[in-house]
């Protein structure tokens, strides 16, 4: 036992001598501790670069899974429930953001002629229509959108592009009373919180922000084999559901509603600012993968 307990000894000094060498020669070239979490940055300001270049493919480089045109009828869809209700009943003052928009053609939809055939079902196509703003990281205007925009004017329909949400200031923007969100910086953001922050920021309270983040672990429940694209995780490491977070925002409303029957199980978001002193507790990005959409993983901070 004493020849064993000597063995253990002499391989923990040997170690601790070994430890001692490393650091030295570490300073010594002026390298300064290499500590895990400075290793991952690098790696995730790869993907995100990376993730940047998706965005910005074109014509036939542009992935199969990356929709850039989807239409009002999709948004009647994939949103959640009372989103075409909502749209219907803006006025001509009111204000609608569509984030992630793409070719814009929600918009255009929205702003077609009543005598135009409908691309699917009737979504909010009411005589008042709202002031509306597309927003895209990367420019995909068509010629059907600079020819409505000629018509109708800068007044009633605007496409802001070359930058993400966190970019503009709300003097900037101004304020909506709809903000709609379709596979766009939700579910492609690298900073959860703040893009979260930005949109209550923007929204007039009682006015509601519509969304849908594919890939998640539902509030329902689980189905076991799930692949996940977007994971979080509260402080002490454990899952923690998405809408579970959202639900601890301040001056916001959330409701969702669990797709587990879709090809990734989806929730649909909606969330309602009902007074002005909002907050979000913060998430910081662990793992970021470049995809469409982008594996992602974030923990609450303490």
């Amino acid at each position: 036992m004493r020849s064993v307990k000597s063995s253990v000894k002499g391989w923990k000094a040997a170690a601790a001598r070994l430890a001692v060498v490393i650091v030295i020669v570490v300073q010594a070239l002026g390298l300064g501790a290499v500590w895990p979490q400075e290793l991952a940055e690098p790696r995730l300001d790869e993907e995100i670069a990376e993730q940047e270049k998706i965005f910005q493919r074109r014509g036939a480089d542009v992935p199969s899974g990356y929709i850039t045109n989807r239409g009002l009828s999709d948004y009647a869809e994939l949103l959640p429930t009372g989103f075409c209700d909502a749209l219907g009943g803006l006025g001509s003052s009111d204000r609608w953001l569509d984030i992630g928009a793409g070719a814009a053609q929600a918009i255009l939809d929205y702003y077609a002629p009543e005598g135009d055939p409908p691309s699917g079902e009737k979504c909010a196509r009411s005589v008042s229509k709202a002031r509306a703003v597309a927003m895209s990281i990367e420019d995909r205007r068509t010629d059907k959108w600079r020819e409505q925009a000629a018509n109708l004017g800068d007044d009633r329909i605007r496409y802001l592009t070359g930058k993400s949400l966190r970019h503009y200031s709300v003097e900037e923007l101004g304020k909506f009373q709809i903000i709609t969100d379709v596979f766009g910086g939700f579910t492609y953001t690298a900073d959860l919180s703040r893009f979260v922050e930005k949109v209550l920021s923007l929204l007039e309270v009682g006015g509601g922000f519509y969304t849908l983040v594919p890939g998640v672990h539902l509030e329902g429940g689980d189905k076991l084999g799930v692949f996940y694209l977007t994971e979080l995780e509260n402080a002490a490491g454990r899952p923690e559901k998405v809408c579970s977070w959202l639900k601890k925002c301040t001056c916001a409303k959330v409701t969702c509603e669990s797709k587990s029957d879709w090809k990734r199980p989806t929730e649909l978001i909606k969330i309602r600012k009902v007074c002005s002193d909002t907050s979000v507790p913060r998430m910081k990005l662990v793992e970021f993968k470049a995809g469409y959409p982008p594996d992602r993983r974030f923990q609450l901070e303490p």
